[in-house]
């Protein structure tokens, strides 16, 4: 997808494109006032206030109308320089204005003109209006000034500018595409999961649905059994000695769960990692025995605002597919080479691209010393080089206990999600007092990784929806064959027939037998997304074959039922996506 914050041009061109927007307000609405119009990761955006107006639909276009003539006028985007109390008498009629301008510090302010439009801004901008003709505005809405619920709520109008009309043709078609991915359109159409007003921001997991999440976590733990993980289980609700002990109750206090237990407050986990400190210390370490990679699928809770909820993607409650990792200094290295093995395997079986940033140590906040964060740094940066990983430094953006490694993976529409992390904790084996018996005898602090390579089962899912747009690949399909008689008269029995061996051969499979026409039960089947769909008639029942489409194919293929059960059980095993 697009980066309108991270490429330059691109940032440039929106932000100047925010500005043609509120002149094209400001001569529709001659009294509206304006708070900020900044670039975002969609495009821009511009918070007005238009007193008694509120902008509807039918408004856009009109909108967009004038946007075009003061495009088409093309004045020069000029910049000016001025003094604070100039500024202050320039906007003294806007209150939104004077406020942004009393935050700002003594010494210069910029402002930008445009034909009869002048705006307080920092830009940079483009050159001229004319730049900016290849936009499109995309929705409004309402939003509180500040964002402060108390405040007034102003109007809100997003919108896109890109360089080229194609290019702009091309962003929205994908936007379309991405509209019909939608996991929760899907997710109710394939009726793979659900919500509830009885419990906000956390999904209920239908029949088929459970489906999908037991064959990923199925596979997430044959993966790991592979690298000789061992799997634990923690409890879901702790007590609040244990999360002032890991430093949750001072910084994430606020989003947590709590209740009083006989007399005690307690809280349920937003993260695994405490317990598995306990985990840890439960028993005596050698040197020799580390590394110890400790895995667990474990549900957490998290009190997100309701504002933020999305589907699968934000939500309350999630399982994180949580390992930690405890080591020796000497062993870092190899075990995130052998940690991005693991991830590039994963992300590979799904057909997922991805990219990698180093986060290095915040200016301000962090904990340890600077010799032992460039050690870990150097780490995590040879550990990649050496495994041919192409990467990014995001400098100032690690953890406050240590650097890391975030994975942002690329769906078939080119969209970044991050999902997977890896990352070095200096400040929970301290906290926890983690030790190991070294070799002289003496006692030492293992060194620890945090890492997850779903993220969450819950969002992983989601992603997976939208990538595939409903269509899972056979294995991990929760249906994967439909078996359709021509007639039921003449086919039911042997439709019945390959019904019972497919079930017999743990292949996921239902039949559609119903007093409907064959052709408008073809067009139901393919609208389910199911990997086959079995035609059977006189041919195929006389002589004891199977033919099949694929989803999103129209061709006919014709096996023996020997033949066909291979297919499938080739494609469960190898777990091979038919392209």
């Amino acid at each position: 997808m697009v980066d309108f914050l991270n490429d330059e041009y691109l940032s440039k061109l929106n932000h100047s494109c925010a500005h043609v927007m509120a002149q094209a307000v400001q001569h529709l609405y001659p009294n509206a006032k304006f708070w900020v119009g900044p670039v975002v990761s969609e495009g821009f955006y511009y918070d007005m206030d238009l007193g008694d107006d509120v902008i509807k639909d039918e408004d856009i276009p009109r909108i967009e109308k004038e946007m075009k003539k003061i495009c088409k006028d093309g004045k020069r985007i000029t910049r000016e320089e001025i003094s604070k109390a100039d500024a202050l008498e320039m906007f003294k009629d806007d209150p939104y204005k004077i406020d942004l301008i009393n935050d700002l510090e003594d010494g210069t302010i910029t402002i930008y003109r445009q034909g009869d439009f002048v705006d307080l801004c920092r830009g940079p901008h483009v050159d001229t209006v004319k730049e900016c003709r290849n936009f499109k505005l995309m929705k409004h809405s309402g939003a509180y000034w500040k964002g402060d619920k108390n405040n007034k709520v102003l109007q809100r109008i997003y919108g896109v500018c890109f360089p080229t009309k194609e290019e702009l043709d091309d962003y929205l078609a994908l936007l379309e595409e991405a509209k019909k991915r939608d996991h929760k359109k899907l997710g109710r159409e394939l009726e793979l999961f659900m919500m509830s007003e009885y419990a906000p921001g956390m999904p209920f997991f239908l029949p088929k649905g459970m489906i999908v999440r037991n064959l990923l976590e199925s596979y997430w733990y044959e993966e790991h059994e592979r690298e000789n993980y061992e799997f634990i289980k923690t409890p879901i609700m702790m007590s609040k000695d244990l999360w002032e002990l890991s430093g949750h109750w001072a910084n994430y206090k606020d989003n947590m769960y709590i209740s009083m237990v006989d007399d005690r407050e307690f809280a349920i986990k937003p993260m695994n990692c405490p317990g598995g400190m306990l985990v840890y210390k439960n028993g005596l370490h050698s040197y020799k025995d580390l590394p110890i990679r400790s895995g667990e699928l474990g549900q957490v809770h998290r009190h997100e605002a309701s504002g933020a909820l999305n589907g699968l993607f934000r939500v309350r409650t999630f399982t994180q597919d949580d390992a930690h990792i405890f080591m020796r200094e000497d062993q870092i290295e190899s075990e995130i080479i052998e940690l991005l093995k693991l991830i590039d395997r994963i992300y590979s079986t799904f057909n997922l691209d991805y990219r990698i940033e180093l986060s290095t140590r915040p200016e301000d906040k962090y904990i340890g010393t600077i010799e032992s964060w460039d050690k870990s740094e150097a780490a995590l940066e040879n550990a990649i080089k050496k495994s041919g990983k192409e990467y990014k430094i995001n400098p100032g953006d690690g953890a406050f206990y240590g650097p890391k490694l975030d994975f942002h993976i690329r769906d078939s529409l080119g969209r970044s999600w991050q999902c997977g992390t890896i990352q070095l904790d200096a400040n929970l084996p301290e906290r926890f007092d983690l030790t190991y018996v070294d070799s002289d005898g003496s006692k030492k602090r293992p060194v620890m990784l945090h890492r997850a390579i779903f993220g969450s089962i819950e969002r992983f899912i989601g992603i997976l929806i939208e990538h595939y747009a409903g269509a899972f690949p056979t294995w991990l399909a929760p249906v994967q064959v439909s078996v359709l008689p021509v007639k039921n008269e003449y086919h039911q029995e042997y439709a019945q027939e390959v019904y019972k061996l497919l079930q017999d051969n743990n292949v996921r499979v239902e039949i559609d037998d119903r007093e409907e026409k064959l052709g408008y039960r073809i067009r139901e089947n393919q609208m389910k997304k199911l990997p086959f769909m079995l035609i059977l008639g006189d041919s195929e029942r006389d002589e004891k074959t199977i033919s099949f489409r694929r989803y999103g194919e129209q061709k006919t293929t014709t096996l023996s039922q020997e033949e066909f059960v291979e297919l499938i059980k080739n494609e469960n095993d190898t777990k091979e996506e038919h392209k």
